[in-house]
């Protein structure tokens, strides 16, 4: 088999994410119409359908808010999450928008609630990376488990490793544009799309319509094909993270 060269999978990808950056339109609770095919996974109006830490997450302004201090009562001791309990996702594409004031978080997407820790529930799996840094906003990371498994500007394949099954081999199949100028279509304590498409082992991540990583998961190890929706809020600094216009679509 011929392998694709790294200029053709850029090329693919952006094609791919144009099409879908297209059609981001309708949406949800402000009462337009939602593109056939998509659910609306927040009201706009309270947390219903979410589970997690009430000190922690709130609505405010029609957006789900994380919130953390320095006081003692919040200055976190572990990364927490903001669990999806309207059920398990596998192959999907998730439509959202972001914002974010120091800090950093994520999207996990076909994850595990791993337990319950002193600030509300603990998540691994895959995970949409997010920051208000410059580094690793699109990335693919696995919480609680196999840690960075592309770089923004990555297309990437994971496979298992017979000598360490925990630490999948990456390969580097091609890129997907220079790192820092996907940084610079990622508006800065701003709104941004988002658009995760998980499809069988194939994962990508889009931002304002810029593709920043994309993986094929044949680790069998590792790789997960069904999980729960959360959102994250990372120990560090005193933070803010915004969500809204959260939809999604099954693929079938």
């Amino acid at each position: 088999m011929q392998l694709a060269t790294p200029k053709k999978i850029t090329l693919a990808l952006a094609v791919i994410a144009s099409f879908i950056f297209l059609f981001s339109a309708q949406a949800d609770h402000h009462g337009k119409k939602l593109e056939p095919g998509f659910k609306s996974l927040f009201n706009g109006k309270d947390l219903t359908g979410w589970t997690g830490n009430p000190e922690l997450w709130s609505v405010e302004d029609g957006a789900i808010t994380g919130r953390t201090g320095e006081a003692p009562h919040n200055k976190l001791t572990h990364n927490t999450f903001l669990v999806y309990t309207g059920g398990s996702v596998d192959d999907f594409e998730l439509r959202l928008k972001y914002r974010i004031e120091k800090g950093n978080s994520g999207i996990q997407y076909r994850s595990k609630v791993l337990g319950e820790g002193e600030f509300g529930p603990i998540v691994g799996g895959y995970q949409a990376d997010f920051e208000a840094g410059t580094k690793y906003s699109g990335i693919l990371y696995e919480e609680k488990g196999r840690a960075i498994l592309a770089l923004r500007g990555q297309a990437t394949k994971l496979v298992t490793n017979p000598e360490n099954p925990k630490k999948p081999i990456v390969q580097v199949l091609g890129s997907l544009g220079d790192t820092e100028d996907i940084q610079g279509v990622i508006k800065s304590e701003d709104w941004n799309d988002y658009t995760i498409v998980a499809n069988g082992n194939q994962l990508t991540h889009i931002i304002n319509g810029r593709v920043t990583v994309s993986v094929v998961d044949e680790d069998q190890s590792g790789s997960a094909k069904s999980g729960v929706l959360a959102l994250q809020i990372h120990v560090g600094p005193a933070m803010v993270v915004q969500f809204k216009d959260i939809q999604l679509r099954e693929i079938k």
